[in-house]
Order: structure tokens, then C-alpha cells, then sequence
């Protein structure tokens, strides 16, 4: 085959840094620091903060509006004096923001799609978006963007990053289904007369504050009764998270991709959002939408979720449900088949399975596709990104790890009409890593998240060793010429 390797390597940049809260301790420890910073003369504050101002200032959008927004998080768990200088509230802020380097370890496990603005873009090109798991202190992983040109002759183009790192703002009071909420409920096991009594207060539409009313309500009444119960308190505690995890975030329209950060926001992503796979959705009626299927890690478990965006400014982050929706690695494919909702997951640890639905957020049934069966993939197997649909059928890039713990990129192809049936597979991997990529963070790994394809062009962007992000390209027609025939 005809793979080419590109010169483009995408590296992780200790300089990109974001503005966190810090909570040095626990809550007396704080209460120290705070009554500290309160012993401060006056003439001694203003001086301070011009120092902060001018160390940091140029470092990060809006330094004193996040400084007052921390300063007034600690003061809903503080009591503080109302009629504090406006300085020294920016002052005591400041203690409580620190930097984080989102890229400080990594910068890998690419996907990419064609971006929703191809104005100006040559007809024989194609921009794109390419999504990366950054990933920096304590192994904390997020979601950062680069854009791009893929031209006429593949040759690949990544605009560098600007600006300053932002997170977006979280919408308040999302509004919920009420139908859709409560299956999801159903599907955690909470259902029983305690979430009743809360959903029979709500609406058919409902906000976070709504919801938040009536789980106090409820847990009020019954505190004020008979007493509540440990597994009422548990169900409160479950609803709430529930719609904790169900939220939207939104983005500043000047801000360009590569300054829009999705850092972990609920418990389920505490400890990181990981190997988002984006695909571009074709809704019926010929729209696009675009989904993304990621690891969400609290630091003991793994969970699926989902993210979707028209535009890449708003983001909608969903939970996925069903006793199909776990483990690692779902990936969707790019349209309905036969009306419904696909995907393909690796719920074993071991092998690829595939799912349809009649709803994005619920997976229940699965179907064993592929297990391990070559050399280099005899430890396990997963998909590497949604599939891709060709003329010959779905065009599939896998990976599989071997001897070693080496991991390799294959594919494979399924039927276009029935994607139950796999039509060819590759006997040797795709890309392997070579001399040049096998030193890293996790040595002897290359992986992606989502390939595509331009023109008869298969355009890979992969990372190597858990560490940085390279670009190959390869003629479609050599892989699928490369395949056997899949006998089972």
C-alpha cells in the first residue's frame, strides 16, 4: 500500500494553560488562607493585585472578571464582610485560581470531520476540524480543537493555534424532558416512589432549578413526616446527578476553535474527558449534526457519554443508558441504517460489537461482530473512529494490541446495506509504530479517534505513543484491495 507519512507532527505545548479554581486544602485550611489575606493592610492590596494584573493579565482573557467569580464561589462556603474593597475581593480570588497546562504531558488521540464553514475553501480542498485529547497534571484529560485545509494534492495544513484558553460558560437552567429524564432514571434503577413523587411535581419541560425545588420539596416533606429514608436520600442524590451530567456550554462567538476548551465539568468527567470520537451526523432530513462519543473517567469507572453541536460554539453533553452503553470505544456510525441509530462499541474489553437503536441515548442490545484473530491484535480489538462509507461498503479503521503491548491500526469492511455482515478485514496493520514514533508516554502505540476521506484519499490522523499527533494518507482502493474476505 501507498502510505504516506506526513512531516506535520502536532506536539504537546506546555504554554497553553487555563485558569482553574485551586482549593489548597479543606475547608478550615481555607479559612486560614482567607483570614490571612484579611490581616493584609489596604495600602498593601492595591499593589498585589496590580502585580497579579501585570504577571497575568496577558496570559488570559478577563483575569480580574475570573478572579472576582472565584472570590465569590468561596464566599458561598466563607462568611466574609459585605463591605470588602472590590480590590480585595479580586485580591482573595486570585489565592484561589491557579494555572493549569492542558497540554502538559500529551496531545493525541485525534478525530477529524469536515468543518460546518467551507466558505472560500477551493473546490478541490476541504477545511476540517480535528478534535484532541490534551492531556496535563495529575492526567487529566480535556477536549482542545485545531482547524485546517486539506488540499487537492492531500497535502495536509494545520492553521496554528491562537488566543488565549477559554472555557465556555455553563447554560443555566437547561431545560429537560420530562419523558426522556425519566426513562433515563428508569434505566439507573431509580424509580422508585420517591423519584415518582419528585417527577410528579415537574412539568413536561422542566429547568435545573425546577428540578433542585422539587427534590428539596420532597426530601422537606418527608424529612418533616415519617423521616427520610437512606435510599431516598440516595435517590435524591442520583436524580441530581443525573441532571448534573446532562448539560450545555456555550462558547463566545469571537473565540476561535483553537482557544475553546471542554474541560471535565460534572463528577462522572472529574478525572477526565477522554478519546472523543466525532462524526459528522446526516439526519433525515439531510442536516448535519455532530456527535461525539467519549470515555468519561472519575477516576474508578468509565463511562460512555455523549456530546452533540451544530456549530461548535454550544455543546450539549448527554448521558448514554442501556446495558449496550458501557466500556470504551463507542463510535457511531455517520447515518441511520434501516431508520435507526448505529454504533459500534467494545463492551468485553476484547472485541467489536455492534448496536442499533431507535434513540441516540439508549443502547440495549448488541451483537458480536469481530474478535481477535491475528498476531498483532491477539490481545484485544476496538474500533478507531466511526465508520466511513465507501461505494465498496463501511470502511472501518481498528486497532489491535499485541505482543509487547503494542498497539497497531487496522480496518476492516462491513456491508453497506447490513453492517451485521463483515465483508474483508486486513490480515497485517495499517500503520505500525515505527523507530520515530514507538518513544512516548505509552511506548509502542499508535491509535485515532476518526479518519475521513477526501476525494479516493483516506486521511489518518493518529497519535503515536500516547504522546503527540502525526498525519498519513493512503489510496482507499489499496486498503480495500489489501482486504480477505472475512469467513468468521
Amino acid at each position: 500500500m501507498k502510505l504516506q507519512r506526513s512531516n506535520t507532527i502536532l506536539a504537546p505545548d506546555q504554554s497553553r494553560v487555563l485558569l482553574r479554581p485551586f482549593v489548597p486544602g479543606d475547608s478550615q485550611r481555607i479559612g486560614r488562607i482567607i483570614a490571612r489575606i484579611m490581616l493584609l493592610p489596604e495600602t498593601q492590596v492595591g499593589p498585589l493585585l496590580d502585580a497579579v494584573s501585570a504577571e497575568f493579565s496577558q496570559r488570559h482573557h478577563q483575569v480580574h472578571k475570573m478572579c472576582l467569580k472565584r472570590f465569590e464561589q468561596v464566599r458561598g462556603k466563607h462568611e466574609l464582610p459585605d463591605n470588602l474593597s472590590e480590590q480585595r475581593r479580586l485580591l482573595i480570588g486570585a489565592y484561589f485560581l491557579a494555572e493549569y497546562s492542558l497540554e502538559s504531558a500529551a496531545l493525541f488521540n485525534p478525530s477529524i470531520v469536515p468543518h460546518p464553514d467551507q466558505t472560500g475553501v477551493p473546490p478541490d480542498a476541504l477545511r476540517y476540524i480535528l478534535s484532541l485529547r490534551a492531556t496535563g497534571e495529575g492526567h487529566v484529560s480535556s477536549i482542545t480543537f485545531r482547524t485546517g485545509i486539506i488540499h487537492g494534492d492531500n497535502r495536509i495544513e494545520v492553521d496554528p493555534p491562537v488566543g488565549l484558553l477559554t472555557e465556555p460558560r455553563q447554560i443555566p437552567d437547561s431545560a429537560y424532558d420530562k419523558g426522556l429524564f425519566t426513562r433515563k432514571l428508569r434505566e439507573l434503577g431509580l424509580n422508585g416512589d420517591f423519584t415518582s413523587r419528585v417527577m410528579n411535581r415537574l412539568g413536561e419541560s422542566f429547568s435545573t432549578k425546577e428540578l433542585r425545588s422539587s427534590i428539596d420539596s420532597e426530601v422537606e416533606q418527608e424529612r418533616q413526616s415519617d423521616g427520610i429514608l437512606h435510599e431516598d436520600y440516595d435517590a435524591a442524590h442520583g436524580i441530581w446527578m443525573l441532571a448534573q451530567s446532562n448539560y450545555q456550554v456555550q462558547f463566545e462567538h469571537e473565540q476561535q476553535l483553537s482557544e475553546r476548551i471542554l474541560f471535565p465539568a460534572t463528577p462522572s468527567q472529574s478525572n477526565g474527558i477522554e478519546d472523543a470520537r466525532f462524526v459528522m451526523f446526516q439526519d433525515d432530513d439531510g442536516s448535519n449534526i455532530y456527535y461525539a462519543t467519549f470515555t468519561a473517567y472519575d477516576g474508578k469507572v468509565v463511562m460512555p457519554e455523549l456530546v452533540e453541536t451544530n456549530d461548535f460554539l454550544r455543546f450539549r453533553f448527554i448521558t448514554l443508558n442501556g446495558p449496550a452503553a458501557q466500556n470504551k470505544g463507542m463510535a457511531m456510525f455517520p447515518r441511520k441504517i434501516d431508520g435507526q441509530y448505529a454504533m459500534l462499541a467494545r463492551q468485553d474489553n476484547e472485541s467489536i460489537y455492534l448496536s442499533f437503536s431507535d434513540n441516540v441515548h439508549f443502547w440495549n442490545e448488541r451483537k458480536l461482530l469481530l474478535k481477535p484473530k491475528y498476531p498483532w491484535e491477539l490481545i484485544q480489538i476496538g474500533n478507531c473512529g466511526s465508520p466511513i462509507e465507501t461505494d465498496a461498503g463501511w470502511l472501518v479503521l481498528s486497532h489491535g494490541v499485541g505482543a509487547m503491548r503494542k498497539y497497531c491500526i487496522g480496518a476492516f469492511l462491513l456491508d453497506r446495506d447490513d453492517p451485521n455482515k463483515v465483508i474483508g478485514r486486513l490480515r497485517e496493520p495499517l500503520i505500525q509504530p515505527n523507530e520515530n514514533e514507538r518513544e512516548g508516554y505509552v511506548p509502542n502505540v499508535v491509535y485515532t479517534c476518526g479518519a475521513l476521506l477526501h476525494g479516493s484519499e483516506l486521511i489518518i490522523p493518529y497519535a503515536m505513543a500516547d504522546h503527540a499527533t502525526g498525519f498519513a494518507t493512503v489510496p482507499v482502493d489499496d486498503v480495500l484491495s489489501a482486504m480477505y474476505p472475512e469467513k468468521g
